[in-house]
This record gives structure tokens, C-alpha cells and sequence, in this order.
């Protein structure tokens, strides 16, 4: 039985498409380890979205063939968005690696696993909707939260993303199909699940005609076992009455929403080739804020695109200061071959990105303090991520998993990993609350 482990890199997206494959490769026979000693093969599963993802996928293979050039592992594959976007330049400058697929070649893994270990050499990029959108996963996630992705693919065509060139079209999955996912995630104990795709408030417009998020969700509350459902990469324009009346309603559904807005002054939207604007924007705040009173709202906002001039960046840090979001991301500019931003005139300078990204970094914390400390004294139901030195990490329906802060708290009784708990905050540690069980 010969043994094989992954790397995955990247968005959830790419980590779904990962599970999927690792259960291919065990299905066929293939022993699945999580350290690289222990592997014949190693599976790097890249991300390819932006020079820093770019950087850390070329690291990470380097690193990998280090392990093969001692005889520690026998082959490398090398799958996901990198693989897809770069194709045979990956074989061609890194040479210890035995196979490059491409996104619509990820149900041929356990083929290019068996050539490798034969010492053949294997580069595949079919046609990207070969991709599988529902299959078998073997879980990476911790076992009682998971993603869900409900589609593939863009189409939205911002001037600075690669994604649609590397992804392709969107597709959505059938909610038939979903709702058998998620069922099937229940009965393992998932208690947890968030919904992903490059744009889940388009779900459903190429296969049923029309936007389906909110029929979707309405489905998965009926679900037993599911306890949380959390809504990631919601596009501003997409967010219907409807859906947002369905989160209100729904005690399952996390008051919590993921928004990536990347900007508020008009003139930098329009050169990105994004609708809307500030007061837009602001306007879809107010109403989520006055239809949801407790929603915690999460967004992520691009500094240094091409022309942002200074009064540009100062709108932007205006519109952070007046819409206080809850939780907030922020990254400098990376001009991406392929995009039409790529060659736009006035590309900044990277220490004038990096700076701009930095105060506005600056400019949230001093929001995120605020909110802090106006939950001082506040009890939430919080569910246990794990347990280290007598103290319990956790998360509220406020904070996302592997990219939002958590709570922090004591209990005078056990609690397993996976259940809930009512916490009440005692105080903060940075962008963490800290709290105790009652």
C-alpha cells in the first residue's frame, strides 16, 4: 500500500477540491498521511491567485523536492489553481516534479499518482468543467465544522482577478445535490457549514434561471445536525430582500455575511470593472444593520490599484471609519498576467501599496477595539474549537473559522471539542475576546 499526503493551499474552494481527490486515492488503495516523511507521494495543491499565493506554492514544491532529492518521498504532483495557470512551465522549471494536472484533471489523480511511481512523467489540462463540483471528500477540516461549495468558476470579470481565466465559467451544483452533501456531512457530525464559491449570492441564475441562495438556505435548515450555516463571498449587488429575509429567519443561518467589497470610491470600482459605489454600499449596510441588528459583517477591501490616487485612499479609510465592519481584510494590488489591470497605466509604487495597507489595517483595529469592548459583559453561544493549557478556543456565530479572531475561555466543567457553549466576555486580547463558560 503505497502512502500519500497533500498540501493544500489557498481558498476553501481549492481544500474541497482536495478532499475530493485525497478520497479518490484512498478509495483506490492509497494510504492518506498527513506528514511528508511519512509519504511516497506528495500532493501539492496550489493556489495561484496573487504573487504572494504564487510565491508560497513555488516555496512549498521547492521545499517538497528536497524531500525527494534525499529519497524521502518518491514523486510529487502538483494539482490546483498554479498547476492550471501555469501548466508546463511547472515541469519545466521544476523538474523533480512528476505530474502537473490542471483543475479538470482532478479526477485523474489516482492515474497520475500510479505513472508516477512508475517513474513516468504526467502533464493533463482538460477542459475545466471536467472539474467534479460533487463527489466524496475525506474531511481536512476539524470533524464537526466543513465547507460546502454550492458552484465553480466566475464570470463577474473584475479587471484584477485571474479567476475566471483559471476557473472558468460559473457553475452551480444541483440543490438536490447539495442537500445530500450536507446531510451526509450531518450524520458524520458536522455541526458547521459554510457555503463557498467565487460568488454565492449567484447561485443558481445559470442552472435554474434565476438567483437560488435563498431557496437553497431554506433547505439546509430543514437538515438535522446542522446547527450553524455561515454564508461566505456574498457580492454587494446579488443580496436580494429575499435572502436577506431568510437569514433573518432562520435561527440556523449565522447572523454573519462575508462581503467583498475591495472598494468604495467610484472612480477605482469603475476601473475595476465592479458596480456600485460607497454610498451604495453603505446603503446595503444600513439595511442588513436595521433588518439584522446583531449581524456581524465581514468584508475584504483591495489598496493600490492602478490610479488610486491619495484622494482615492482617503475615501476608502473614510468609508471604514463610517461603516465600522466587524471583521475586515485588506491587500495591496498584484498586477496578474492575463487581467486587464495588468498593463493599466498608473501602477503604484509597492511601498505606497504596502502603506496604504497598513493604515487602513490600522484604521480597523482601532474599530475592532471598539467592538471589543462594547461585548464586555455580553453572553454568546460558542462553539469549541480546541483545548490547550486549561484554556478553550472557540468561535460565536461572529467569527468565521481559520480567518476571524476567536473567544478564548475557562470552564469549570469538561467540554468536548465540537459542542457548544454559553460564554459570557469578560475581556479582549487584541482582535481575541476573552471570556468564561456559565
Amino acid at each position: 500500500m503505497y502512502k500519500v499526503g497533500m498540501i493544500s493551499l489557498g481558498c476553501p474552494k481549492n481544500q474541497v477540491d482536495g478532499e475530493m481527490m485525497l478520497s479518490k486515492l484512498a478509495d483506490a488503495g492509497f494510504e492518506i498521511v498527513t506528514q511528508i516523511e511519512q509519504s511516497d507521494i506528495m500532493i501539492v495543491n496550489t493556489c495561484g491567485f496573487i504573487d504572494d499565493a504564487k510565491r508560497e506554492a513555488i516555496e512549498t514544491i521547492l521545499e517538497v523536492a528536497e524531500y525527494k532529492k534525499s529519497g524521502a518521498i518518491s514523486a510529487i504532483i502538483v494539482t490546483g489553481c498554479l498547476a492550471q495557470r501555469y501548466q508546463d512551465e511547472i515541469i519545466k522549471e521544476m523538474p523533480e516534479v512528476d505530474a502537473v494536472l490542471g483543475i479538470g484533471a482532478n479526477a485523474d489523480i489516482v492515474k497520475a499518482c500510479k505513472k508516477a511511481l512508475c517513474g513516468i512523467v504526467t502533464t493533463s489540462y482538460p477542459d475545466r468543467c471536467n472539474l467534479p463540483l460533487d463527489d466524496k471528500r475525506i474531511l481536512s477540516t476539524p470533524s464537526h465544522w466543513a465547507y460546502l461549495k454550492i458552484a465553480d468558476g466566475c464570470d463577474n470579470r473584475c479587471a484584477f482577478c485571474a479567476i475566471p481565466s483559471i476557473r472558468g465559467k460559473y457553475r452551480s451544483r444541483k440543490i438536490e445535490s447539495i442537500i445530500d452533501e450536507a446531510k451526509t456531512l450531518a450524520q458524520s457530525g458536522v455541526k458547521e457549514v459554510i457555503l463557498i464559491a467565487q460568488d454565492t449570492t449567484k447561485y443558481g441564475q445559470d442552472i435554474y434561471g434565476e438567483y437560488k441562495l435563498d431557496v437553497l438556505l431554506t433547505e439546509l435548515v430543514k437538515i438535522d445536525g446542522i446547527e450553524w450555516i455561515r454564508l461566505f463571498y456574498c457580492y454587494p449587488h446579488r443580496i436580494t430582500d429575499s435572502l436577506i429575509d431568510v437569514i433573518k429567519n432562520n435561527d440556523k443561518i449565522c447572523n454573519y455575511i462575508d462581503i467583498p467589497l475591495q472598494h468604495s470610491s467610484k472612480n477605482v470600482l469603475k476601473a475595476m470593472n465592479r458596480p456600485g459605489d460607497g454610498d451604495e454600499y453603505k446603503m446595503l449596510v444600513n439595511k442588513l444593520r436595521t433588518e439584522i441588528p446583531d449581524i456581524s459583517i465581514r468584508t475584504t477591501l483591495m489598496v493600490g490599484f492602478p490610479g488610486e490616487g491619495e484622494s482615492d485612499f482617503e475615501d476608502l479609510c473614510s468609508f471604514v471609519k463610517d461603516v465600522k465592519f466587524d471583521k475586515m481584510g485588506c491587500f495591496a494590488f498584484s498586477p496578474e498576467e492575463g487581467t486587464p489591470a495588468f498593463d493599466m497605466k498608473n501602477q503604484l509604487d509597492e511601498q505606497v501599496k504596502n502603506r496604504r495597507a497598513e493604515v487602513l489595517m490600522d484604521t480597523q483595529y482601532s474599530i475592532t477595539e471598539n467592538c471589543n469592548k462594547s461585548r464586555i459583559g455580553k453572553k454568546y453561544k460558542v462553539i469549541v474549537d480546541s483545548f490547550d493549557d486549561g484554556k478553550y478556543t472557540g468561535r460565536s456565530y461572529m467569527d468565521s473559522p481559520e480567518i476571524d479572531s476567536g473567544i478564548i475561555f475557562t470552564s469549570d466543567k469538561s467540554i468536548c471539542i465540537g459542542d457548544f457553549a454559553e460564554v459570557v466576555i469578560t475581556d479582549f486580547d487584541g482582535y481575541d475576546l476573552i471570556g468564561e463558560s456559565v
